[in-house]
């Protein structure tokens, strides 16, 4: 797996950590730790899978439907950072 930049010289996880070993626990049929080592795992995923099928059939509300798939994804992974934080500081 490709090592984390941000980690390896600032000693701090980034908000992508985690992404690579989790799709590799998706892989392996491990859906509930593959959750706990990125919760962001199936929202990103929702999102990619929606994109994907929204390149070739067009939706009436695709747009809306895009930006809040993103919002949520986003707020997932900084929510979900910002509480490892707190108990890696703690």
């Amino acid at each position: 797996m490709f090592p984390c930049l941000n980690k390896k010289l600032f000693g701090v996880d980034c908000l992508g950590c985690g992404l690579q070993r989790s799709l590799v626990l998706l892989f392996k049929g491990e859906f509930a730790a593959a959750f706990q080592m990125y919760p962001a795992i199936y929202p990103l995923l929702i999102l990619l899978f929606f994109l994907g099928f929204n390149f070739f059939i067009k939706f009436k509300y695709d747009l809306l439907i895009k930006v809040s798939l993103t919002i949520i994804s986003l707020l997932t992974i900084v929510v979900s950072y910002l509480i490892k934080m707190k108990f890696i500081f703690n």
